[in-house]
């Protein structure tokens, strides 16, 4: 089956203050960098969510190999830029969302979860009870990914998956750990 990360990094970063996509880590790398890092050390395929306007940060990715999607409608909110970027995808069977502001997740994190999702499973890692990120969808659920509008995300549709739904325990406590402000990134 062929499972891919989907690396959502449309937002606005308005709790942080300025761009943190491009907020250096403790160790001198740019956040969004080192999550695209990580993802790649998992061996998945990816695909990067970007805004309209973002051409520089298009352009530094693709120089380093990495795809883009550009989500339209990435200013309505994580939902609308999930819809876009399913919309543009071909050949994935199921699929992983990923969160750019989160650099603490393992690489055998995406692939465990990846592992784990069938065609019509959505699997929620969790880490001490609590869901964490990535979350995997099959493709049974891809149609209701492309139906979603606003600032919501998936959260609805994770919680009507029913008997559909996996909660992978992990031991990676970075599945719960994202940046959304200045002072997270002293305490990565």
């Amino acid at each position: 089956m062929t499972v891919g990360v989907l690396l959502l990094a449309a937002g606005c970063s308005q709790r942080f203050g300025s761009d943190k996509r491009l907020a250096p880590l403790p160790n001198g790398g740019p956040l969004l960098f080192a999550v695209v890092a990580t993802i790649r050390q998992s061996g998945l395929p990816l695909r990067v969510c970007l805004r309209p306007g973002d051409d520089s940060l298009r352009e530094r990715l693709l120089a380093e190999r990495v795809p883009v999607l550009v989500c339209e409608h990435a200013a309505q909110g994580m939902g609308a830029t999930l819809a876009d970027a399913v919309a543009q995808l071909a050949g994935w069977e199921g699929l992983l969302v990923a969160l750019a502001d989160m650099p603490a997740i393992r690489p055998e994190t995406f692939r465990q979860v990846a592992a784990a999702l069938t065609t019509d499973t959505v699997v929620t890692p969790t880490y001490a009870g609590e869901p964490g990120h990535p979350v995997g969808f099959g493709r049974a659920f891809f149609s209701a990914l492309a139906r979603l509008q606003g600032d919501r995300g998936a959260r609805d549709l994770v919680r009507r998956a029913g008997s559909g739904r996996l909660c992978l325990p992990l031991s990676d406590p970075g599945i719960l750990r994202d940046v959304d402000y200045p002072a997270d990134l002293a305490a990565l």
